[in-house]
């Protein structure tokens, strides 16, 4: 059996749908990793300028909006086994510039933002929480980079019981090949991966 085969035998590639509100969780789309000479990639641009126009349905709609940094102690205090592996990282405090928010995607009053220190969204950070204050049941994730952070966001919403979804074209990584192994992956096992414009007519204002 070939790929495809194996896996649809196995029963896997199956979806688990939108369901009533979605929220938008924009992954450290950051300065330093849209950056090919810090920690990006050639298309994590192309990325960036992908989610400028579902950023701004999400805001038309008034649904739910998360974005995450990257953000780390100028004391080192909160330094972990991550910035062992990847010192770099360590620069990457509260007003480096390679923390801060790429200027297209810039947020709002309203919108949450999270500071992570580890690959994660949710991983002890309180998005879980705040996506279920406000009745999400659908996270749509976007950001980079896809085998890291886009991955290990994704893996802890389905864990945390949320339908997920991935929007491809506004996900990016530093080469091409984790990029697609991974969001194959990720329809196979963990989220509905769709391009935005697939996406965007399901969005709907939902339930509030």
């Amino acid at each position: 059996m070939n790929r495809d085969e194996i896996y649809q035998h196995q029963g896997l590639g199956g979806t688990s749908g939108i369901g009533r509100r979605c929220g938008l969780v924009l992954v450290d789309f950051v300065n330093g990793f849209v950056d090919i000479d810090r920690f990006g990639g050639p298309h994590i641009e192309a990325a960036v300028q992908a989610t400028v126009p579902l950023l701004a349905a999400f805001r038309r709609l008034q649904l739910p909006i998360v974005h995450t940094r990257v953000v780390f102690d100028d004391d080192g205090s909160n330094y972990n086994v991550f910035t062992r592996r990847v010192k770099a990282l360590q620069t990457l405090t509260e007003t480096a510039n390679g923390s801060q928010i790429v200027p297209q995607l810039t947020p709002l009053a309203g919108e949450y933002i999270v500071r992570k220190q580890t690959a994660s969204a949710f991983f002890n950070t309180g998005l879980a929480g705040w996506l279920h204050l406000h009745g999400v049941d659908t996270a749509v994730i976007v950001g980079c980079t896809t085998s890291g952070c886009i991955r290990a966001s994704v893996v802890d919403s389905m864990q945390h019981n949320f339908r997920t979804v991935v929007i491809s074209d506004c996900v990016g990584d530093r080469a091409i090949e984790p990029h697609e192994a991974n969001l194959f992956d990720i329809q196979q096992k963990y989220a509905d991966v769709m391009s935005r414009d697939e996406f965007l007519p399901h969005l709907t204002e939902g339930e509030k």
